[in-house]
């Protein structure tokens, strides 16, 4: 077991796929604070018991609300979550299947650098097409890497 282990992490591959990874999902581990910072300095909650602090009663409920900021960055950390996601397994099985080194990292730059910059591109934010751009670049890696696996290496 112990030796299998260590065949992967000699894979150049692999150890690329776990660094791109752990750099996307720290972007998405921040997003997540960045919601709840938001929330705090626009004091604007979803749940009564996160306004107690504020106040009691009628005067705990004026912050029992929505806030376009808030809400604008929780929708960028939601589209995370939904292409993040099927990266990571398609990714992984994509590091396993013996792709060529160079090929294997301009998928995984392409995507980690459209997923930060649609993060941007919706933040600031930026007019479109700017998020679509970043959105579309990244998606289409993980259908590139999907085809590809599906095409030379998984049995229909």
């Amino acid at each position: 077991m112990m030796a299998d282990i260590s065949k992967l992490m000699d894979n150049e591959v692999v150890m690329a796929f776990a660094s791109y990874t752990t750099i996307i999902l720290s972007k998405m581990m921040f997003m997540s604070a960045a919601t709840g910072f938001s929330r705090m300095t626009r004091k604007a909650f979803v749940n009564p018991e996160d306004c107690a602090s504020f106040g009691k009663g009628e005067n705990a409920k004026k912050f029992l609300r929505t806030d376009d900021r808030v809400e604008r960055i929780r929708r960028a950390h939601l589209n995370d979550l939904e292409n993040i996601v099927p990266f990571l397994g398609i990714g992984l099985l994509y590091s396993l299947s013996g792709p060529d080194l160079s090929t294997a990292l301009l998928h995984f730059r392409l995507f980690v650098g459209a997923r930060i910059y649609h993060t941007i591109s919706y933040l600031l934010p930026l007019p479109q097409p700017n998020r679509a751009l970043g959105f579309f670049i990244g998606y289409g890696v993980t259908i590139s890497m999907a085809y590809r696996l599906l095409k030379s290496k998984l049995y229909l």
